[in-house]
């Protein structure tokens, strides 16, 4: 009776000590890294763990232990509650506090190959080659079961065309993944795979982390430009179509002004440039004819030009002045 006392009490413990870690880690670290952990064995586990020293740290456990420790806790900071969604499935927490793309980069680059295992669900398509196996010629009764062309070829198999063989987000069959360990092809790989980003309150998925400054700029940048759009079409003035509404103005003025005696500094160059265009062209240098026949003519003597001073006309003219 005491043995189980005992027993029961050191469970609480250890309940009490994960919650304290938890809780401590939340309060430490304001970035969270949501990772699905599925297929991944102890020793690779330890590798992963390696890897983050000094970057993050890798907080596993039940699910109902974290909503629970976050839910009993969540009166010292009510950001934490954004982290309750996310918590569903075989994951794990990866706190940080540096970059978010580094640490997700170092969390998913140890993968181990695996085979497929019958039962469990493709994470990808998988395709057989055509060409040369090393199966014996006994083994074409289970190839015609799977709908794979195939022939005997100098004692062994050759299959004749390229087989789809798993399709992504289907389970893996028996024979499917007893073909493939014949083969000895492992076509999966498992490791770490961040899901979710909590980043001081704020939730979203980890594909932000591959955003560049200038994808932000040119999709702010879009998104200005539509809203100008709107703006002029319904006539409703707003921020980003004051420009557009300026530049427009400024054009009935300039016309208004070409067609009368009315003038301002803006217009003054366009309307100098109507009244004398030839004033504003420039000139162009002629180019040099070839010679008739091929004959080289003798060259003309070579004539220093002063620099010219320049000129107070202008080469061009600007709208803007």
């Amino acid at each position: 009776m005491s043995a189980g006392k005992t027993a029961a009490k050191t469970t609480k413990q250890k309940k009490a000590e994960y919650f304290e870690r938890l809780v401590s880690y939340l309060e430490t670290y304001p970035r969270i890294l949501v990772v699905t952990c599925d297929n991944i064995g102890s020793a690779h586990m330890q590798k992963i763990r390696r890897a983050l020293r000094g970057k993050a740290v890798l907080l596993m456990g039940k699910n109902t232990m974290i909503r629970r420790a976050i839910r009993m806790n969540a009166h010292r900071n009510e950001l934490w509650n954004n982290i309750l969604p996310l918590i569903f499935g075989n994951v794990g927490l990866v706190f940080t506090k540096q970059d978010l793309s580094e640490v997700r980069d170092a969390v998913q680059s140890l993968r181990v190959p695996a085979a497929a295992k019958a039962g469990i669900f493709a994470p990808k398509d998988v395709f057989v080659p055509k060409g040369m196996t090393t199966l014996e010629p006994t083994k074409t009764s289970f190839l015609q079961a799977l709908n794979i062309a195939s022939k005997i070829n100098k004692g062994q198999i050759e299959l004749l065309n390229d087989t789809h063989l798993i399709k992504k987000g289907e389970r893996v069959g028996s024979s499917e993944a007893a073909l493939l360990q014949m083969l000895d092809v492992k076509p999966f790989e498992y490791g770490l795979l961040a899901v979710n980003v909590y980043d001081n309150g704020s939730v979203y998925d980890p594909a932000v982390l591959d955003l560049k400054d200038s994808d932000i700029v040119a999709k702010f940048g879009a998104g200005v430009a539509k809203v100008a759009s709107l703006s002029l079409a319904l006539n409703y003035p707003t921020l980003p179509a004051f420009p557009h509404v300026v530049l427009r103005g400024f054009k009935n003025l300039a016309a208004i002004a070409v067609e009368t005696a009315y003038d301002f500094k803006q217009v003054q160059k366009l309307k100098d440039f109507v009244k004398n265009p030839t004033a504003f062209a420039v000139a162009a240098a002629p180019a040099a004819a070839p010679a008739a026949g091929g004959a080289k003519k003798a060259e003309a003597p070579k004539v220093e030009e002063k620099p010219k001073e320049p000129s107070d006309e202008p080469a061009s003219f600007d709208l803007f002045g």
